[in-house]
């Protein structure tokens, strides 16, 4: 009963950031066809539409984070939604400017911006409300069921957001962006506060150092669906297949499987481990993507990255938290997920460079590259925590002979 009740408070607050990635996740099916194809700019800005929302996430991360610790996450939360409102309503006014290249693309990157901004309140407020609400012993779960909120949400996302526009053209984005907003803030408007914490509060480069690594292993482990998220519409347009929704789809739905099937994984094996294996499966994925010759092993390559892309997040991130005090954590993930922004907004251009230089085969093999590397970093990580545990145990026993 009582780790139903644990399971309910965290799916609570784990509904805000849904809402959020949902919104995500339609813009990015449709955000890269509207720049290249109906905008006829090419690929490198479509990448940059699709990387200006994350441009705006990482640098207001940091801040939304110490929001929560000062301010609170409900309001940090609130802040969010009312963003992410103003982005939906500028979508719609970019549906009537479609005609207007250049206004038209402006008005679109505003929109970015705001949901970038929005996102980067929600996400992390949602995460820290959750942890307030049930406590930092469940700091796996709260983080986890975010994972699935998030990327689930993307996954719905993107099919959703392929049929609003072909049945109903793009003011149907908008329209259905700012609807879903609104769901949210009333949801969140009636829900308790949580209290805030006090306690001595870490400077941002004190921060920064204690969660850069685990940061660096994120941002490297989310290139590979960056990669996805973003160019596999083009990627199967190139190849003249059909159904790129499908291969979202998968891709998500193995996401959220793996975090319901290993949702104790990481308090059971150490978040480290579980990373690793993570990686290993991830970039077999991406590299069965990238040397895809038929519909089917696509698909294939989009189930793997996605069963190895499902426990990065968390994994790493519990490792995270735990270098700091509980009156940092909110913080702390602010820092820590704005790696993730980072790779985001740096991944679209870049594969948008490889793209026009190699093919749109190519960005798979470079998350697969990323991936790796991600994985010898861990192992740093997984090294240097262990040596810190031997040393604490040396430690305590020499205490206990004296």
């Amino acid at each position: 009963m009582l780790a139903n009740s644990i399971t309910i408070r965290i799916i609570h607050t784990s509904l805000f950031s849904f809402f959020c990635y949902l919104t995500i996740g339609i813009l990015l099916a449709v955000v890269p066809g509207l720049v290249h194809l109906h905008l006829g700019l090419s690929a490198l800005w479509a990448g940059l539409a699709v990387s200006f929302q994350y441009a705006a996430t990482l640098v207001t991360r940091p801040t939304a984070g110490r929001m929560t610790d000062v301010l609170g996450p409900k309001t940090t939360v609130l802040v969010g939604q009312l963003a992410g409102l103003m982005s939906g309503l500028c979508l719609i006014a970019t549906a009537s400017l479609q005609s207007r290249t250049l206004a038209c693309f402006v008005v679109l990157l505003i929109s970015r911006g705001m949901l970038g901004c929005g996102e980067s309140c929600v996400a992390t407020g949602a995460i820290t409300w959750g942890l307030g609400r049930v406590g930092p012993e469940y700091a796996a779960q709260v983080i986890s069921w975010a994972g699935i909120a998030n990327y689930g949400a993307m996954a719905a996302g993107a099919p959703l957001g392929i049929w609003l526009e072909t049945r109903h053209g793009f003011a149907s984005i908008g329209i259905a962006a700012s609807g879903i907003w609104l769901l949210g803030f009333a949801l969140a408007l009636p829900l308790a506060r949580v209290p805030i914490l006090q306690g001595p509060r870490l400077p941002f480069p004190a921060l920064f150092r204690k969660v850069s690594l685990h940061g660096l292993g994120l941002a490297f482990g989310t290139a590979g669906f960056a990669v996805i998220a973003s160019f596999t519409t083009l990627y199967y347009a190139s190849r003249h297949w059909t159904d790129p929704a499908l291969a979202l789809v998968l891709f998500g739905g193995c996401f959220v499987v793996i975090r319901l099937l290993f949702a104790d994984a990481i308090s059971r094996w150490d978040g480290y481990r579980v990373a690793l294996v993570s990686f290993i499966v991830e970039s077999i994925g991406l590299l069965v993507l990238w040397s895809a010759k038929t519909h089917d092993a696509a698909l294939a390559g989009a189930v793997l990255s996605g069963g190895g892309f499902a426990l990065i997040f968390p994994a790493l991130g519990v490792e995270a938290v735990k270098e700091v005090a509980d009156q940092n954590r909110g913080a702390a993930l602010g820092v820590y997920t704005a790696f993730l922004d980072l790779a985001m907004a740096i991944t679209g251009p870049i594969a948008g460079l490889i793209v026009g230089k190699f093919g749109y085969s190519a960005p798979f093999l470079y998350g697969a590259g990323c991936a790796s590397m991600a994985f010898v970093l861990t192992l740093l990580l997984y090294h240097l925590a262990r040596q810190r545990r031997l040393r604490w145990s040396q430690r305590v026993f020499d205490l206990s002979e004296a």
